[in-house]
């Protein structure tokens, strides 16, 4: 008797096309999902005015209202969503967990806290901004130093770094290498941002024609730095969070008051030019591996 082998269907349906495209399927989804949602704040007063929409507090409350929803929509949602369709529940789970990497030496923490803060004022000097005498505003920028640090780790952290460094990063090293991965990840975490230069956030209306361009190299210049110490601590996500809301913390709270001269296109340049030199210095020093070993890194 002839036995009838039995019919392989292909992989097919939401899920598997999902599971074979799951970065361009994340890339995609948070480009798309914070845009969207920023329309209204893009449109609004604290935009291009088109439409007659006032976010209550200020430029504040126009990013906590009008900015921040697209921003937990676009990478942080996306992430889930992707996490959720490709692994369910378990693989939800197992997500969520590894988000959790505190365990690194005390030294990582402390050389970020004091690092980042240390080379923006280096790179400021560097690019022939002196700083201001001490006053009184230094004592505010102190006492508001940390609780600024918390809050952006509650947002701007949380809602970018759980998709752009513990989503997409670990894939992307895996199929293109450290140094590859900010080649990809680098420019698309620029695109993210690029509506927000209509709104108050960017500047707008007085933005230059140049800061988006400036603020490109930076994130791909940044983002080397940040693949390094994603690597080096054991691909901790705390630390990558702590690492890029360290550099928005002293913007917000600390720069103006500390460098009164500086305008916020200076910044930005000063921040390009001391990102570059410290992810040129990293590339030299690693090779090119930016302390990725292949055989260590989690199952993604």
């Amino acid at each position: 008797m002839t036995m009838t082998q039995p019919v392989i269907q292909p992989d097919q349906g939401l899920r598997a096309f999902v599971r074979r495209h799951q970065l361009s399927t994340f890339f995609v989804l948070a480009l798309a999902a914070s845009w969207l949602a920023w329309t209204p704040y893009v449109l609004s007063d604290s935009g291009l005015g088109l439409w007659d929409l006032t976010f209550p507090g200020g430029v504040i409350g126009g990013q906590l209202l009008g900015m921040l929803p697209g921003a937990y929509l676009g990478p942080i949602g996306s992430a889930a969503l992707v996490t959720g369709i490709v692994g369910g529940r378990a693989g939800l789970r197992a997500w969520v967990r590894g988000m959790w990497r505190w365990r690194a030496s005390w030294r990582w923490y402390a050389g970020i806290l004091i690092g980042v803060p240390a080379a923006i004022i280096v790179s400021l000097q560097a690019t022939g901004h002196q700083m201001a005498t001490p006053s009184q505003a230094w004592l505010i920028v102190a006492v508001a130093y940390v609780p600024g640090l918390i809050m952006q780790m509650i947002t701007t952290g949380l809602a970018e770094e759980p998709g752009w460094r513990d989503f997409a990063l670990p894939r992307l090293q895996r199929r293109v290498g450290p140094l590859g991965s900010a080649f990809v990840l680098g420019p698309i975490w620029a695109l993210w941002h690029m509506p927000l230069f209509l709104t108050d956030w960017g500047g707008w209306p007085e933005v230059s024609w140049f800061a988006p361009l400036v603020f490109a190299g930076f994130c791909f210049t940044f983002g080397i730095v940040m693949t390094w110490v994603f690597n080096r601590t054991g691909q901790s996500l705390p630390l990558a969070m702590l690492l890029h809301v360290s550099v928005n913390n002293f913007a917000s709270v600390a720069f103006a008051e500390v460098f009164p001269d500086v305008d916020a296109d200076q910044f930005q340049l000063a921040l390009l030019v001391g990102s570059g030199v410290v992810a040129a210095l990293l590339v030299v020093a690693t090779r090119g591996r930016l302390g990725y070993v292949k055989e260590s890194a989690r199952s993604v």
